[in-house]
């Protein structure tokens, strides 16, 4: 019975926060034992934005420790750095030549990311939405793990698929979001999502018990009255975000209850949260340090999947040079 083919990819900017965890990691580890996944660091799109070329391939790496220190596992899963697969560019480039580009310049992540850096806008920033698309249709990626602001970019990989397959005949399928539970985790600063562009506003899948405890003290607990309704944005409603996700309907219906029967104390809520998060990521870090300890077994991983990643990244970029018409010569 063939399987469903899933694809993630995660930018290689650092250390991977508790927001890619939840949004993003643990729907990999949830969709590994279901389906035929490939799971990426994504190490060309790390450089459409300002980055330090000195400390790309640490970043890079450094995520690949995340992912395995959270239990992806080589043996169900493909590990694949994105630039190792140059056939990712090659799709990009071809399918680049069936779209738009009024539709790129609409799209709210491109704006975005020109207010953010209205020094550095480049090709591959507008282009960035292409080469997302054919890093998902290279694998014929029918679900992907990403958070809810991912969706406008999943949509242009949708009528990617759509226009190719109406003009060269049925190649790709249409890819769908699998959405996980912690698919949006709020700033630890109140404002907006959890970010590593934004600093503050994150805790690190690596960050030890006081590290947390010391993030934590900073959210910001004066918005909202007391009583009533939990609010829906600022610290207070980041605080019972992770506490819903993290400690468990029960814990956080305790605090709930001690919010409107105001008599809730943040400074417990703060610590209590902190020993549960760690909890939870304690596991992840004692796993990562036999895998920081032994990089030739990192090293193999990567070699071996990489092999892999090739031979169906080589079937697909073939189907796809036939179909447009391209000289093809067989072996």
């Amino acid at each position: 019975m063939h399987k469903k083919r899933v694809y993630s990819g995660i930018r290689a900017t650092g250390r991977l926060h508790l927001g890619n965890y939840l949004g993003a990691v643990k729907g990999m580890l949830q969709l590994q034992d279901e389906y035929d996944c490939v799971f990426s660091v994504v190490d060309l799109h790390a450089v459409t934005t300002p980055y330090e070329s000195t400390s790309l391939a640490d970043a890079t790496r450094t995520v690949i420790l995340d992912y395995l220190g959270a239990g992806l596992d080589p043996e169900k899963c493909l590990i694949e750095v994105q630039s190792f697969v140059p056939e990712h560019i090659e799709l990009s480039y071809y399918l680049s030549t069936i779209y738009p580009v009024s539709r790129l310049e609409d799209l709210p992540t491109y704006k975005d990311k020109k207010a953010q850096h209205p020094k550095y806008v480049n090709m591959g920033l507008l282009y960035y939405p292409v080469l997302m698309a054919a890093d998902i249709l290279l694998y014929k990626g029918e679900r992907v793990p990403v958070g809810i602001d991912q969706e406008p970019h999943l949509e242009v990989a949708r009528e990617i698929a759509r226009k190719f397959n109406s003009m060269f005949g049925e190649t790709f399928p249409e890819p769908k979001r699998f959405a996980t539970e912690g698919e949006y985790i709020p700033s630890l600063t109140g404002e907006g999502k959890m970010s590593k562009s934004v600093e503050g506003s994150f805790i690190n899948v690596t960050d030890d018990l006081e590290t947390i405890q010391q993030k934590l003290a900073k959210v910001p607990t004066d918005s909202g009255q007391l009583g009533g309704q939990i609010p829906q944005e600022g610290g207070v409603a980041t605080l019972f975000s992770l506490m819903y996700l993290l400690g468990g309907k029960e814990l956080h219906h305790k605090y709930v209850l001690d919010y409107k029967d105001k008599k809730i104390r943040y400074a417990d809520m703060k610590k209590e949260l902190s020993d549960v998060i760690y909890q939870e990521l304690r596991p992840l870090q004692e796993k990562r340090k036999y895998y920081e300890e032994n990089p030739h077994v990192v090293d193999n991983i990567l070699r071996e999947h990489a092999n892999k990643c090739q031979e169906i990244a080589r079937q697909t970029i073939k189907e796809v040079r036939e179909k447009m018409g391209f000289l093809v010569i067989n072996n």
